[in-house]
């Protein structure tokens, strides 16, 4: 079940490129893997720490 909404996801895979770009562009650096969190609960739009507080910003349907 989704629980992360359009806005939240966008702002989420440009994250994780960003970060992603520190390992190959950037001061090549190892934690820019990190970015790989934001960027795949980007893409497939569930959070697991959103679903430990409680917390969507997906809207609820029907």
């Amino acid at each position: 079940m989704k629980n992360a909404g359009l806005l939240d996801r966008g702002l989420r895979v440009l994250l994780g490129i960003a970060l992603l770009s520190l390992v190959f562009l950037g001061p090549l650096t190892l934690l820019g893997w990190i970015g790989l969190v934001p960027l795949l609960t980007g893409l497939i739009g569930f959070c697991p720490l959103y679903r430990l507080f409680g917390l969507r910003t997906c809207p609820l349907k029907g």
